[in-house]
């Protein structure tokens, strides 16, 4: 038997996510029994994940998302590209500066242009 997870904020979470399964699942008019099937877990089991039953796996999620045609919500879920909170982080680990070495200052490259290795005619580096 699994443990109860014991934040309220998680387990609302958990009852949100299964009534929306359910709620696709019955405008795509797939009835429980065909939706198990299809998912390959008992009808039980579909029942629990869509009241948000913590014990359910996340394979059975990702076959219920899968059946419904969602399956890329998983693999989207916590994407690093859109953690706000991630990316500040990130942010904020970058050097306030940085300092060169002495005697390494990039050569001048005609009329007063300076020269940065890598950079193309409109200062591009990349």
């Amino acid at each position: 038997m699994a443990v109860k997870i014991p934040s309220l904020n998680a387990r609302r979470a958990l009852e949100v996510l299964g009534t929306n399964i359910k709620i696709a699942r019955l405008k795509r008019r797939i009835s429980v029994r065909e939706f198990a099937e299809r998912a390959g877990v008992s009808e039980r089991t579909i029942i629990r994940l869509e009241k948000g039953d913590d014990g359910v796996s996340i394979g059975t999620l990702a076959m219920a998302c899968l059946v419904i045609g969602e399956i890329d919500r998983i693999s989207d879920l916590l994407d690093s590209g859109s953690d706000e909170t991630g990316l500040l982080l990130d942010r904020e680990a970058l050097p306030k500066r940085i300092d060169r070495k002495r005697g390494s200052r990039p050569a001048a490259a005609g009329k007063g242009k300076i020269a940065l290795s890598g950079d193309d005619d409109e200062g591009v580096g990349f």
